[in-house]
């Protein structure tokens, strides 16, 4: 078995065909999520195991350096392997350890879709919630009705109330409009938001992303959606909303206008990307948990509920990690 870290132009197009006929193939392991994130100044490798020129294993890696040259890698979502791989897969993640370990990485975190283990490193949960645990996905391929029909009642009724208040969609490249219902949304619910330049490299960094903005009557924006297709996947991103004219119900239609639109893109399935789990399966009470919050929310919307394992974490550095969060928590 031959591992490598793909750049060649054939190799990344044997990649990309991969990652696309793979049934855990995923945005956050395409090319189209590394373009993203170089746009955001981040390194990205991908490595593949390889028998002849057949690719039975790959990951795609983010490197966020931080100061003093350490870095964290992260395999969001991955890695991959054909099926029942099993434990051949362990020499390859001890290729990426080993590198991690020769350019400065503190951890390597990883959310793969399923369990696994690593022999000869030991492997536990990371306590973060950067990719979720549970998520709702709803099947585009039914018709406007049927999608209505699986909602709850109240969440028919949030978009007819829209509806009936004049609330008007529409897709926007504004990405400072959203920038500052962010602000809001963030402050009203107490978590760190993104600036607008961030938002600007989601939207023209990442193909298949896109915004849509919410106006009232009066042309006043009161709420906001980036989303992306990605082949036949579409996935709900990021939500803002004002914290006037919340009667208005603008995030029901928004929410449903963008699933008309990924719908009409030739996506057959809808990921509205986070919920919390299952009380029971979660490492966190379910009202504790940072998924709660939007998670009723999107219960209106209906799907299915797809779970995952918690994220994973193999510490390479263990004392300077402790030191760097001693330090974070006496600074801030």
């Amino acid at each position: 078995m031959d591992i490598r870290c793909l750049t060649s132009p054939e190799d990344l197009h044997a990649y990309d065909q991969w990652i696309k006929t793979h049934p855990e193939g995923s945005l956050w392991q395409s090319l189209e999520w590394s373009q993203f994130q170089k746009a955001l100044q981040r390194e990205v490798r991908i490595y593949a195991q390889m028998d002849a020129e057949q690719i039975m294993a790959s990951a795609l890696v983010v490197i966020d350096r931080t100061s003093l040259g350490l870095s964290t890698w992260e395999i969001p979502r991955g890695p991959l392997m054909i099926t029942d791989y099993g434990l051949r897969i362990t020499d390859f993640i001890e290729r990426i350890i080993a590198d991690a370990k020769e350019n400065g990485a503190l951890t390597i975190h990883f959310s793969p879709h399923l369990p696994f283990r690593n022999p000869k490193s030991e492997i536990r949960n990371s306590g973060r919630f950067v990719m979720p645990e549970a998520t709702r996905i709803l099947d585009l391929t039914l018709n406007d009705e049927a999608l209505l029909a699986q909602m709850k009642p109240k969440g028919r009724y949030n978009i007819r109330l829209a509806e009936k208040h004049g609330i008007d969609v529409e897709q926007s490249d504004d990405t400072e409009a959203y920038a500052r219902l962010g602000e809001e949304t963030a402050r009203r619910d107490s978590f760190r938001g993104h600036k607008a330049a961030f938002y600007e490299h989601f939207l023209r960094g990442l193909p298949g992303s896109f915004l849509m903005l919410a106006m009232t009557a009066q042309k006043t924006h009161v709420a906001g959606l980036l989303g992306v297709v990605w082949g036949t996947q579409a996935t709900y991103y990021y939500g803002a909303s004002s914290n006037a004219h919340r009667e208005l119900m603008a995030p029901y239609l928004l929410q449903w206008e963008a699933i008309k639109y990924c719908r009409s893109h030739g996506c057959t399935s809808y990921d509205l990307f986070g919920i919390a789990p299952q009380a029971e399966t979660s490492p966190s009470p379910l009202k504790k948990h940072p998924w709660a919050s939007v998670s009723e929310f999107k219960a209106k919307f209906g799907g299915s509920v797809i779970t995952y394992p918690p994220e994973q974490e193999i510490i390479l550095r263990p004392v300077t990690k402790t030191l760097l969060r001693m330090k974070r928590k006496l600074l801030g």
